[in-house]
This record gives structure tokens, sequence and C-alpha cells, in this order.
């Protein structure tokens, strides 16, 4: 593959971030993914995009998945190359692109980790007995409380809290906002760290959460302090922000048994998405009657 064929995957790279705008992050795994493409073509002495067809595009993804690659991942180099091509397209390169006709193999999701009802008190007992823990306190509330992503935590503003109302207004992917409730002890938690924040925060800082610095608190801190309460607290699993999220979801619909209400208050824009919990719901149930019942016990 000669140098100005390699050079549209740079015109591609430039499109997603000048016209696409896309994060930093995202551009590089595309320019990642389609740079192991490129090794690939030489490798088989494919001169041109043009000529790379179906039967190639089978092969690379069997290759991958050869190399332990997941049904995940691989779905998502294929989605890059299907958006490099739609640009080939555009620009009148191919005439059509291989890779839509082809799919990844699948791979069993995997279901997400939780705090049980046990540990979740067990963890939020923090001591307020200085500012950071007083802020920890109420980070930690409002996240189990309401369900957040760690992103939308740490977006959250002053003016996104209503106290009265017992809500918060977040937004979350694609730009998409909702109003969740805020519950009892959330809500004093959220209320003793007010009246500690102007200890620590700068003028015309905006975030509800802050660092020791007075800014923002970053998405990396709020993760390692949850991990440091987690020990702390005396907790035998690992936490971090998405566990919360996780237990939320679980022990709301253990309770309600409610899947559309948990999508909303997730924020998920397909329910096949929040199904997920309910697979953790039958492990729970199915734990329960091995324990209770009298013949379902092994011997």
């Amino acid at each position: 593959m000669d140098t100005n064929e390699i050079e549209w995957v740079s015109q591609f790279i430039n499109y997603l971030q000048a016209e696409r705008r896309l994060s930093g992050h995202t551009v590089s795994n595309y320019a990642r993914d389609l740079n192991k493409v490129v090794v690939f073509c030489r490798n088989k002495q494919i001169a041109a995009w043009k000529d790379l067809n179906v039967h190639d595009v089978r092969a690379y993804i069997s290759q991958r998945h050869r190399g332990g690659l997941s049904g995940r991942s691989l779905q998502r180099e294929l989605s890059t190359l299907r958006s490099f091509f739609k640009f080939l397209e555009r620009e009148n390169v191919v005439n059509k692109s291989p890779a839509v006709s082809v799919s990844a193999p699948k791979t069993a999701r995997k279901l997400p980790q939780t705090l049980d009802v046990d540990q979740v008190p067990k963890l939020l007992n923090i001591p307020a007995d200085d500012l950071l823990s007083i802020r920890d306190k109420a980070m930690i509330e409002l996240m189990y409380s309401s369900g957040l992503r760690l992103a939308e935590l740490v977006s959250v503003d002053l003016g996104d809290i209503d106290l009265a109302q017992a809500e918060v207004r977040v937004t979350g992917k694609g730009a998409k906002t909702r109003i969740v409730p805020v519950g009892k002890f959330a809500k004093e938690a959220i209320i003793d760290w007010m009246h500690a924040r102007g200890n620590m925060v700068l003028m015309d800082e905006p975030a509800l959460f802050v660092s020791k610095r007075g800014a923002r608190i970053s998405r990396r801190a709020v993760e390692i302090r949850m991990k440091e309460w987690g020990v702390k607290q005396g907790l035998d699993s690992n936490v971090y922000p998405h566990k919360l999220r996780h237990s939320f979801a679980s022990h709301l619909l253990e309770s309600s048994g409610d899947l559309r209400a948990v999508q909303e208050l997730l924020g998920h824009a397909d329910i096949f998405t929040t199904q997920i919990y309910t697979h953790l719901d039958f492990q729970h149930l199915a734990r329960i009657y091995d324990k209770a019942h009298p013949r379902a016990r092994r011997k």
C-alpha cells in the first residue's frame, strides 16, 4: 500500500477532528485501528483501498480474533472500518464498503459487579470529621442514591441541584439531560457538604464537588477516593464508581421489578442495556432458592 493510499487515513483523522469534532481519545482509537488495517494490507500486498474486499475484511477480523481480541473490540474495529469507508465513498475513492456485511463473533456479556445491600451502608458510614470526608460522603451518597455515571457526577453544578424538590439534573451520554430524584441520606450529605464547600472552593467555581485546589474534581480523583474508602470501611471487594451505579440499578430492580423505570433513571436509550440487571436479579433469587428450598440443595 503506497503513500497516497495511506494519506487517506490522515485525511480521515483530520475529518474526525475538524468536522465531526470527536474527542482526542476517540480519534486516537480510530487512528490505531486503521493503522492495524494498513499493516494487514501491506502483508497481504493489497495496493489500494478499492482493492480491499469483503473476504479480506473477514480474514482480518479472523486474524484479530485468533490473536485474542474480544467480540466487543472486534465490533469496534469493524465500526471504525465502516466509518472510514463511508468517508472514502464520499470522496469517490471507492464505490462501496467491504465491511458492511461483515460481523464480529459474539462475546458473552459479563454481568456487572455490584455491592450487596449489607455492604452499601458499611461503605456509606463515613465519619464526617474533615472537609474531604464530608465531600466524599456526599459524592458517594449521591452516586448511589441517583445512579449517576462518574462523568455525570463530576459535571454536576450547584445550579443542577434542587434540594427543595430533592432532584438533580444531569447530562448523560449523547448530551441528553434527565432529572433524577435524590434520596434522603444523599440530600442530608449534600447539605453538609454545601456548608463546608466554601472552605475549599475557588471563587466563581460552579462545580458542586471540588478538589483540594478548589476547582472541579476530576474523574480520576473520585476513583482514587472511592477505592480508598472501600479499603478504610473494610469491604472485601474493590469499590469503584460504576459499581455503585450497578448496585443502584440492581437494588432498585430487585425491590420494584419495574425495568422501564430503572431504564429512565439510568438514562439508557435502549431497554436492552438495562436488561442486564434482570440477570443479576435472577442470580440473587436463585441463591435465595438454593439456600431456602429443602429440595434445592445437593447433598
